[in-house]
C-alpha cells in the first residue's frame, strides 16, 4: 500500500518546460545584478557554475553553501554583498516567471484526494533554489506549503537530483519504507533514479522531460489527470 507520495514540482505539479522557465527568469535575475558591475555573460556563467556545484555536492555541506562558494569565486563578488538583493529578487521580480508556466487545478485536486485518504505528501523538488523561491512556485501551482510534510530547498539539502542520495535523504529523515512510497515526476533522468531505492514511480507525461533520451523504466506513466483518476481508487489509510 502507498502511504507516502513524493512529488516533483517544476513540470509536474506546476506544468512547465525547464528551458522555457530558465530562459524567462535568468534575464530578470541578471538585470538585478547589473548594478554590481558583473557582466551578463560572467553572471550567467557563474549561476551555471553554482548549479553544477550543487548537482555534484558530496553531502559535506548544504547546497546553499556549495552554490555560494562557487558563485563567489566565479563572479568575483562576495555573498554578503549580494545575498539580500538576491532574496529580494526571488520574493518579487521572480514572480513574473509564472508567465512561463501553465498552472492547473488538477494538481491541487490530486493533493487534496491523497490527504483525504490519509496519505502523506512530500515536495521533492530539486533543491537548487532558496526557500522563498520554492514557496513562490508552490503558490504559482495553486498549492500551499502546509500541504506537504517536507519541502526540499537549497538551505536544508545536501544533494541534488539525479543523485540517489538526494532521495535517500528524504526517506532517512522520515524513516520511510521505500515499499510504501511513490515518486511522481516528469523528468526521466532526474526523477526515475529513485527506483534504485525500491520506490515506485509515476512518470507524468504532460510536460515530459528526457533530455538525454534515456530508456523509460517506471511502474506507471500518464497525464496528471490520469494520476488523479488513479489516486481516487486508492484505499484510504
Amino acid at each position: 500500500m502507498i502511504r507516502h507520495v513524493l512529488f516533483d514540482l517544476d513540470g509536474t505539479l506546476l506544468p512547465m518546460y525547464q528551458e522555457e522557465f530558465v530562459n524567462y527568469y535568468l534575464p530578470l535575475l541578471s538585470k538585478r545584478f547589473e548594478k554590481y558591475g558583473v557582466g551578463r555573460d560572467v553572471f550567467v556563467k557563474s549561476i551555471w557554475a553554482g548549479l553544477g556545484a550543487m548537482v555534484t555536492n558530496d553531502g559535506r555541506r548544504t547546497n546553499e553553501q556549495a552554490f555560494w562558494e562557487c558563485f563567489e569565486k566565479s563572479a568575483g563578488i562576495g555573498r554578503k554583498e549580494v545575498e539580500e538583493d538576491t532574496l529580494d529578487f526571488y520574493e518579487n521580480e521572480f514572480n513574473e516567471a509564472i508567465a512561463s508556466t501553465r498552472p492547473t487545478p488538477i494538481a491541487g485536486q490530486v493533493i487534496e484526494i491523497l490527504k483525504q485518504k490519509g496519505i502523506k505528501v512530500y515536495l521533492a523538488t530539486n533543491p537548487v533554489f532558496p526557500q522563498c523561491a520554492t514557496l513562490n512556485r508552490i503558490r504559482w501551482a495553486g498549492l500551499c506549503a502546509e500541504d506537504f510534510e517536507w519541502i526540499t530547498t537549497y538551505e536544508t539539502n545536501h544533494y541534488c537530483k539525479p543523485n540517489v542520495k538526494y532521495f535517500a535523504e528524504i526517506l532517512d529523515r522520515f524513516r520511510l519504507d521505500p515499499k510504501e512510497c511513490m515518486m511522481v515526476g516528469n523528468d526521466v533522468g532526474e526523477d526515475l533514479p529513485v527506483r534504485a531505492l525500491g520506490v515506485r514511480t509515476y512518470l507524468v507525461t504532460d510536460c515530459l522531460e528526457n533530455a538525454r533520451g534515456l530508456p523509460v523504466e517506471t511502474e506507471k506513466m500518464g497525464t496528471l489527470e490520469e494520476l488523479l483518476d488513479m489516486v481516487k481508487t486508492w484505499q484510504a489509510i
